[in-house]
């Protein structure tokens, strides 16, 4: 009977150990998943929106807006994302009258798409929410074409 305790006990610590060492799955936190958005944000800006927006987002005067700190790069995130989706002629932004046609990308991936406005939003002085995925399926699938 004591040896059947014993062996109940090593067992038990076995099993416990077990346990013990199986390891946590690992979840990233917001301010990694945020930082790893704007690093591919930034892959994206390079490649298709640094020539008229400029590596420093000021834009080009009465032709190309720029993306700091205005109301609309710090707006609503659906009028964001239906802009790169859909592009955008003439607009009136902070007062400044841009003449410059912005053509659509809407081949881009929504995470494309998310991860480049979460880069803007989070650059040139903005500091601003996110924007994911899901944020631009949902508008995408609103988006009339």
């Amino acid at each position: 009977m004591r040896t059947k305790i014993v062996l109940a006990g090593i067992q038990l610590l076995l099993a416990t150990a077990g346990f013990a060492q199986q390891k946590k799955p690992v979840t990233k936190s917001p301010v990694a998943g945020l930082k790893a958005s704007i690093t591919a944000g930034e892959a994206v800006y390079t490649q298709f929106c640094v020539s008229c927006h400029l590596p420093d987002g000021g834009g080009v005067e009465n032709l190309n807006p720029p993306l700091i700190k205005t109301a609309f790069i710090n707006g609503p995130k659906p009028r964001l994302i239906t802009t790169v989706l859909n592009g955008m002629g003439q607009v009136e932004i902070n007062g400044e009258r841009y003449n410059n046609v912005m053509p659509s990308f809407n081949y881009l991936t929504d995470k494309q798409v998310a991860d480049v406005l979460t880069f803007v939003r989070n650059s040139f002085g903005n500091k601003k929410p996110a924007v994911t995925a899901m944020d631009v399926k949902i508008t995408r699938a609103k988006v009339v074409k």
